[in-house]
């Protein structure tokens, strides 16, 4: 390989791992897009990096390795990281500077965080300890970590404490991401981030739920609400028939995008 070359592939290896250092997680197709590059030449010059153990590769995105969260939230970053990626780009828009926002902890609302953070001014609540680490101190934005028992594994803070002091908040979006959602309403897997996921939603004017599409039809053990219980679902592609009946049925409205952006209001 001519030294020209070479010289270019080590600073789009110094950009990567700068990109990653950043926001721990991104997909190939994003690096591409960003680096300006096909994804072939992302996936090129991943290889090498993988190799030496400084990344990890999975399911069509790269992350840093050590990063923190790294596991298993980390590798549910990964989980189908190029819809929720969509889902909070599209999210993002619909919140002006100056805001306020309720974050709860998951994959999503932290792809989301990562979308906000050329919004200026914001006050975030969460309970998400990797959201207050990339929204806080950003563009005068102010975030309101709240205390709790920290989680290790998902690097959130629960227990009934956080519920009371999210209680006490009252914010311009609730926003919590899911489990599984289907014409019986919104459910999680964990009964502590269920009943946190609660206290956002009682906390917001405008309550959202943000999830993919795999998430749809599924069962959870834990309610957290019926569908009546929120305003506006974001994902990536249209509800299935019977979701969407459903969704119109209890007055929520959907947001989707793909490639490019689609919107259905019910």
């Amino acid at each position: 390989m001519p030294w020209g070359a070479m010289d270019r592939l080590s600073k789009r290896h110094g950009r990567i791992l700068e990109i990653l250092g950043r926001e721990g997680t991104v997909t190939i197709a994003e690096l591409a897009g960003r680096l300006d590059v096909s994804a072939e030449t992302v996936r090129r010059d991943v290889r090498p990096l993988a190799d030496r153990g400084t990344v990890v590769r999975m399911h069509g995105a790269v992350g840093l390795v050590g990063s923190a969260g790294e596991a298993p939230f980390q590798r549910r970053m990964t989980e189908n990281a190029g819809a929720k990626q969509r889902i909070a780009r599209t999210s993002a828009a619909l919140v002006r500077n100056g805001d306020s926002l309720a974050l709860d902890t998951g994959t999503t609302t932290s792809f989301l965080a990562r979308a906000l953070t050329r919004h200026e001014r914001l006050e975030i609540v969460t309970n998400s300890t990797d959201i207050a680490r990339t929204l806080g101190g950003r563009n005068g934005n102010r975030v309101h970590l709240l205390g709790g028992r920290f989680s290790a594994d998902s690097g959130a803070v629960l227990g009934f404490e956080t519920v009371e002091a999210m209680l006490s908040f009252r914010v311009d979006h609730a926003v919590i991401s899911a489990g599984a959602i289907s014409p019986e309403g919104v459910m999680d897997y964990d009964p502590d981030e269920a009943a946190f996921a609660r206290a956002v939603l009682a906390s917001g004017r405008r309550r959202i739920v943000v999830c993919d599409s795999g998430k749809f039809g599924r069962r959870a053990l834990v309610q957290v609400c019926p569908l009546s219980g929120i305003d506006a679902l974001v994902t990536e592609v249209a509800p299935t028939r019977t979701l969407a009946a459903a969704l119109a049925e209890n007055g929520v409205s959907v947001t989707w995008s793909q490639a490019s952006l689609g919107h259905l209001s019910t």
